[in-house]
């Protein structure tokens, strides 16, 4: 072979390779894009790993009616969207008066536009009605 040739050849799989990367490139972003966001672990799976675990725990320590006001209850009771009563005003008053199985009823189960359970669909009950009790003590 001449040189000319040889030249040719080298290019040739050099181009070659060069295409085997690109597409190898392309593969790994596809692949990246098209990748599950999550899983869904039910309670007591043990093939979850630390997300199970992680549930648990969360589910067993309650949090506070101030952290799930905070994520879950301040978009519309902060500003009172669709009639929501706003937090830290006297609109709590008169619900307060309907006694607290009414409020935590309502949270529950839904009434007006809030839907069952606010936006908080992984509160216990426990926590939903701490979050109720502190938007009843904020009201002025």
């Amino acid at each position: 072979m001449n040189k000319f040739a040889s030249a040719l050849c080298a290019l040739g799989l050099g181009v070659a390779l060069v295409a085997s990367v690109q597409a190898a490139t392309d593969n790994d972003k596809i692949i990246e894009r098209i990748k599950p966001v999550g899983e869904v672990c039910m309670e007591g799976d043990d093939s979850c790993g630390g997300a199970a675990a992680a549930a648990t725990a969360s589910a067993g320590g309650g949090r506070s009616g101030e952290e799930v006001y905070n994520a879950s209850c301040a978009a519309c009771h902060g500003t009172g969207v669709a009639g929501a009563p706003k937090f830290g005003t006297s609109d709590w008053t008169a619900r307060a008066e309907k006694g607290m199985d009414t409020l935590l009823d309502h949270a529950i189960n839904g009434i007006n536009a809030m839907p069952p359970r606010g936006t908080c669909a992984s509160c216990s009950d426990d926590e939903i009605k701490a979050a109720i009790e502190h938007m009843v003590n904020s009201a002025g």
